[in-house]
């Protein structure tokens, strides 16, 4: 596995992959807790790091995209009580791998980016919910943990500052719903995890009912190398409105799948190319850019692409989490649908009636559209029930198993139609053995 294309100097810096290099020493090695140590010792205002962070343009790295700079001022200055910090390692999307590999070869950048977000928004205490399914990870990060704070980077007066912040690790239990940022917070409490209604939201009643921010893995990790580089040079390394290096999890029929960090902006068929082209010199199929909730976007149509949140959507996807699942020409688009739509119809917490309802239905249309037994009026009845999940439910799991459905009806209706009609697959199942079938990478 290729880990982190070298094109960011400060986040690929001294480090080549592999098992080592994760501890402290290395990290120190290479810049790590400078900006830590600048902020505090040289007095730098939370407000300076926060304008730094807007100047970046640093975007949610976990799905959604929002400005991270922007997210930290929403944090209540004057709140007399407690304040959070949490860390959604959760990562649960299927094609997604990228945050455990930080965690796994450089967690301490995950660490000092949350020590220096608990300092900009007055936070105390933080927390980092990992994923159930890596526990090695978990176990990683406790080490990690107990480095910094032997070295005096967490604890009372770090760095003999008056800044006290403490850090805690947190094991989840491999439900995807812990991914939504209130069902980690219900878990993180110990309760069931299903997402709350917003408003509030955790700005203002986040932890413990207290004033929370919630970031991503690799939105943390990328903290202390903004600071370093300053916010506009960060952002230039992107284009407009898309700052800085983001990291891809590239899945599927590619000779060399990894995770690859390259500058938002870059064109997809330069993220092929770094992940070895296509296996078996066969033809792009279709890509799902961003996860698999993303909707799917043909190959002919996603090699004139850039990788950026506003390209992305433009064309009808999301950038997401950045789980760029490819698949070639042995691929059933209704097969791959089916294997998408039970994971969503597994994963609904059941909370709300269009999500725990909706999801299984759309499950075993698709299912039986696959096995030979589909109806004339499958697909009419399939588009009528997507946007009566979408918009519908407390958190996006609805809206993230409506929006495959609609993708692959939209691009590959044909196929569809051709399985309804035929009550075979238009791709022979010897061609899709050939093509290993449908891949979504590691996190499935």
């Amino acid at each position: 596995m290729a880990l982190l294309g070298a094109i960011n100097p400060l986040m690929t810096s001294g480090w080549a992959g592999g098992d080592a290099g994760w501890r402290l020493k290395d990290y120190v090695a290479r810049g790590g807790y400078e900006m830590l140590r600048k902020v505090l010792t040289e007095k730098v205002s939370p407000d300076d790091v926060i304008a730094t962070l807007k100047a970046s343009v640093l975007r949610g790295r976990g799905g959604a995209g929002f400005p991270t700079g922007l997210k930290w001022s929403f944090m209540p200055k004057n709140f007399p009580g407690d304040k959070y910090v949490v860390c959604n390692s959760d990562e649960g999307e299927p094609g997604t791998f990228k945050d455990r590999d930080l965690m796994r070869f450089d967690p301490h950048s995950v660490i000092e980016g949350m020590i220096i977000a608990g300092y900009a928004m007055g936070a105390a205490r933080g927390y980092n919910y990992i994923h159930g399914e890596i526990f090695d990870v978990y176990q990683r990060f406790e080490e990690a943990l107990d480095e910094a704070r032997a070295a005096g980077f967490l604890g009372s007066n770090i760095l003999g500052s008056s800044f006290s912040y403490e850090l805690f690790a947190h094991h989840g239990y491999g439900a995807y719903i812990c991914g939504e940022e209130t069902g980690l917070l219900e878990s993180l409490e110990g309760k069931k995890g299903q997402p709350r209604f917003k408003p509030p939201f955790p700005a203002s009643y986040g932890l413990y009912g207290k004033p929370t921010t919630i970031n991503n893995t690799e939105t943390f990790a990328a903290v202390p190398f903004i600071l370093r580089m300053g916010g506009e040079a960060y952002l230039n390394m992107g284009k407009p409105n898309n700052g800085g290096t983001k990291l891809f999890s590239v899945s599927g029929h590619v000779n060399k799948p990894g995770n690859y960090e390259i500058p938002l902006g870059t064109p997809f068929a330069k993220l092929l190319e770094m992940a070895g082209g296509m296996r078996g010199g066969r033809k792009l199929k279709m890509v799902i850019p961003g996860g698999s909730s993303a909707p799917v976007i043909p190959g002919e149509m996603m090699m004139d692409l850039t990788m950026d949140y506003d390209a992305i959507a433009k064309a009808g996807s999301m950038l997401g989490s950045g789980a760029v699942i490819v698949m070639d020409e042995t691929v059933c688009a209704v097969k791959a649908l089916e294997r998408l739509s039970y994971f969503y119809f597994e994963e609904s917490c059941g909370q709300c009636t269009p999500c725990r309802e909706g999801t299984g239905w759309m499950y075993r249309i698709v299912h039986r559209i696959e096995n030979g037994e589909g109806r004339p009026d499958d697909l009419e009845l399939l588009t009528s029930i997507t946007p009566n999940i979408m918009g519908r439910t407390i958190c996006a799991l609805g809206d993230a198993a409506a929006m495959p459905v609609s993708g692959f009806i939209k691009h590959y209706r044909s196929e569809f139609e051709y399985h309804i009609e035929n009550k075979r697959c238009l791709v022979p199942r010897d061609v899709q053995w050939a093509g290993s079938t449908f891949y979504t990478g590691p996190s499935c």
